[in-house]
């Protein structure tokens, strides 16, 4: 998933522009996820991350599966027809519309990235009837809330499924992601629903400072949570079963691999009640 923000790390957010000298998160989790969609700076950055975090391949796999069955319940089960996915990153299939519109077909999509490569690559691969794709920033949520391409699309007086995966870590304490997801979740009327997951050092503690590392000379850094930390960020929503928890065993087709990894994301899904 795309990061928020390259440059400049503190105040307003960065202009939007293609920055291929550093690694950017955004390619990076294409190349982690076999994409071609990334530079040999970010080729070398992942590579770096994979000899500190082996499994970190499989973690990626199992963040978008969590992403697919989060869709299908919020779609499926609670009867979302818009969905406001933020830091939507690289195009990989099935995409959210994909995933949504398998069970409800006029399921409306808005995707928000502020990465300039990551929205033109999907506006040339979403030639689909009610879906955009905004250049925004997460950092500047009133900037998302207010896109015109956003309003088209999305009704906030309507339930809405706001999806922010993997991208969360991306945001600094000092860029306050308390106050961002606040303003996010206050837009958002009763019958609504966040999807969010989240890299932890809860899992490796051993490898926590050294993973960070790698994405402090990319353009943004990622901030591992513990779990209650990133429980703050669903508000007063209210969490569905079975809460946040790895994303491999959030509601699980499979029975988990005698031989898989401990996976460092967590997931949840939340509804908003009043």
């Amino acid at each position: 998933m795309s990061s928020p923000g390259s440059g400049d790390r503190g105040g307003a957010p960065a202009a939007h522009v293609i920055d291929t000298s550093r690694p950017h998160p955004a390619r990076m989790y294409d190349y982690f996820l076999g994409g071609k969609d990334n530079y040999e700076v970010d080729q070398e950055a992942a590579e770096e991350f994979m000899r500190v975090a082996p499994e970190v391949r499989e973690g990626v796999r199992a963040n978008r599966r969590f992403l697919r069955r989060a869709v299908e319940h919020v779609v499926a089960e609670g009867g979302i027809r818009q969905i406001l996915d933020v830091g939507t990153g690289l195009p990989t299939e099935p995409n959210v519309h994909q995933i949504a519109r398998a069970v409800a077909p006029e399921t409306r999509v808005a995707y928000v990235d502020n990465d300039p490569i990551v929205s033109t690559h999907s506006m040339a691969l979403l030639d689909e009837p009610d879906t955009s794709v905004v250049l925004a920033d997460l950092r500047d949520p009133r900037a998302v809330l207010d896109h015109p391409e956003v309003r088209e699309l999305i009704d906030f007086d309507r339930p809405v499924a706001l999806l922010l995966v993997a991208v969360v870590h991306f945001i600094a304490e000092a860029e306050d992601p308390d106050g961002i997801l606040a303003t996010l979740r206050d837009a958002l009327p009763a019958g609504s629903y966040l999807v969010l997951s989240h890299a932890t050092g809860d899992v490796h503690e051993d490898r926590r400072e050294d993973a960070a590392a790698v994405y402090r000379k990319a353009t943004a850094s990622m901030n591992l949570r513990p779990h209650a930390r990133i429980l703050d960020f669903f508000g007063d929503f209210t969490l569905i079963d079975p809460g946040l928890v790895r994303v491999t065993d959030w509601r699980p087709e499979e029975p988990p691999r005698p031989d898989q990894p401990a996976i460092g994301i967590y997931g949840g899904v939340a509804r908003k009640d009043s």
